[in-house]
């Protein structure tokens, strides 16, 4: 019996409870990823040199007040979209990432934020966002999404500058706490 109640073993054990807990709970993957980000892994490749887009088609979103705002009447404005589900854990690890820059933003009239639920279950995306206290605004979609916007993957989030132009675009999740995307999002606004 106390061959089995070895530290090794007790170690072994953990360790392999850890992975299982990784592989089948979203919320604990989140928390690793959200780590990860803290640490420096998964920042958003700021390559100023990307060649602008054609404009981007217009889009129809519908926030949670059933407001409708249509992308083509957001021209002369920053528009920071990003496409995420409440079952995704990198989307879940990015969140409070993407909720501290809109803290820092959301008086900058230049700028507006589309948070995009890709669930298909808008009250689920709600009761989300109420249950960690994020106040970026939530959008469902009002339209189809043209592909240059969102992929097969999740997140996705794209910069639209001015003109309505994407300047740039993200698959994946990153740390949008990073300095550089507040002061390149400042420096396309003005």
């Amino acid at each position: 019996m106390t061959k089995f109640l070895k530290t090794s073993n007790l170690l072994n054990g953990l360790f392999f409870l850890a992975v299982l807990v990784l592989l089948f709970n979203p919320s604990a993957k989140a928390v690793m990823i959200r780590g990860l980000m803290k640490v420096g892994l998964f920042q958003p490749d700021m390559d100023m040199s990307v060649e602008k887009s054609a404009a981007v088609p217009d889009v129809i979103f519908q926030s949670t007040d059933g407001r409708k705002i249509h992308l083509s009447d957001l021209k002369g404005k920053v528009v920071f979209i990003n496409f995420w589900a409440t079952w995704c854990p990198p989307c879940i690890a990015e969140m409070p990432s993407i909720n501290s820059l809109y803290q820092k933003l959301k008086n900058n009239k230049n700028i507006v934020f589309i948070i995009v639920d890709a669930d298909r279950n808008f009250s689920k995306s709600v009761s989300f966002m109420q249950k960690n206290r994020f106040t970026m605004p939530l959008y469902q979609l009002a339209s189809n999404v043209p592909p240059e916007l969102v992929s097969n993957a999740i997140p996705a989030t794209t910069i639209l500058d001015k003109t309505g132009r994407i300047v740039f675009h993200q698959n994946g999740s990153a740390d949008y706490s990073n300095p550089k995307i507040l002061e390149y999002l400042n420096r396309i606004a003005k």
